[in-house]
């Protein structure tokens, strides 16, 4: 069995290898005060089925379990609780997702992982050295699992801010190239999908910190409310993020249509300049016999100066008027 971690706990400490060694009883022979916590990363449904007979979990429970790309839920079927939350990780720009469903019985938990390389070794270790707290019970550790999983959400939204702050310092300076907008269009669609998962682990987090469910001790529920100000706090910031990408994309467009507009102004100055010239040499282009200046002696040398004089002119007034 695809087992990473599995013991038997008594008053908050290990007393067994529960499936390793086929220690587990049966939740209703287990004493009050005892429960078993196991973990499983992307087990078969021949191994998922073993684990359901041994804790006698919920088939429609199990066929989600099996099954990731779960939306983040709470169901009740009897007296166990299914959870199922996603995980998030930044990988290369890019928010990668990963899904762990969570079986919570009077004397059991039992973590499926798919996707996920957020490992539960070090939350274990660490509520070992803390039999306080983990005698608490089951509810207890789905908290910590939860806090767990939501505090590695401020990594992801944290390196999102970074990208958004490189983006908009690249927009100041001067347009976003290909590659910057690809990433832009990239990251707001990350951070949409990203909100569109908190939304839904939101709601797990507040039934679980509000309502009075199977496994979950009263004195328990404001631990579930500070993970659900987490959540909140991320989601918050993944929607900040987003409207800092539009304002960035606006920001980059008004500097484009900026340097087009001045471009334009350029090209009209100097197209006008050249437009004096053209215009006089076009008139004295014409075949008409009776042009008196064409017999003038210095009438060439005139007409050049009254070129240069009208030329000179415009180019002062657009380099006044910043044209030029």
């Amino acid at each position: 069995m695809a087992i990473i971690a599995a013991r038997d706990y008594r008053e908050g400490r290990v007393v067994g290898e529960p499936l390793s060694q086929g220690k587990v009883h049966a939740p209703e022979q287990q004493s009050p005060d005892a429960f078993a916590w196991v973990g499983l990363l992307d087990p078969t449904s021949e191994e998922m089925s073993a684990c359901a007979k041994r804790f006698g979990l919920h088939p429609l429970a199990v066929e989600d379990a099996l099954h990731a790309h779960q939306l983040p839920k709470l169901e009740i079927y009897g007296d166990q609780l299914f959870v199922v939350a996603r995980t998030a990780k930044m990988e290369a720009g890019h928010i990668s997702y990963g899904e762990t469903a969570l079986f919570v019985g009077r004397n059991h938990i039992v973590t499926v992982r798919h996707g996920s390389d957020q490992g539960h070794s070090a939350l274990r270790e660490k509520l070992e050295t803390r039999p306080a707290l983990l005698a608490h019970g089951v509810d207890y550790v789905l908290h910590a699992l939860l806090d767990m999983i939501a505090d590695n959400y401020f990594p992801v939204v944290d390196a999102a801010g970074e990208i958004v702050q490189r983006l908009e310092q690249s927009a100041l300076d001067s347009a976003l190239t290909r590659a910057e907008m690809r990433e832009l269009f990239n990251l707001r669609r990350d951070l949409l999908l990203l909100q569109r998962m908190l939304i839904p682990m939101e709601e797990v987090c507040a039934k679980l910190a509000s309502l009075d469910l199977p496994n979950i001790d009263p004195e328990v529920r404001p631990y579930f409310r500070d993970v659900l100000d987490h959540v909140r706090r991320v989601s918050s910031l993944a929607a900040l993020h987003r409207e800092m990408l539009n304002s960035v994309m606006e920001t980059s467009a008004l500097i484009v249509a900026q340097r087009q507009g001045e471009i334009t102004r350029k090209l009209a100055a100097w197209a006008a300049i050249l437009a004096v010239p053209t215009a006089i040499a076009g008139i004295y282009g014409m075949n008409f016999e009776n042009m008196p200046e064409l017999r003038m002696e210095y009438a060439y040398f005139a007409v050049l100066g009254t070129i240069a004089f009208i030329c000179l002119m415009l180019f002062v007034r657009f380099r006044k008027l910043g044209w030029l």
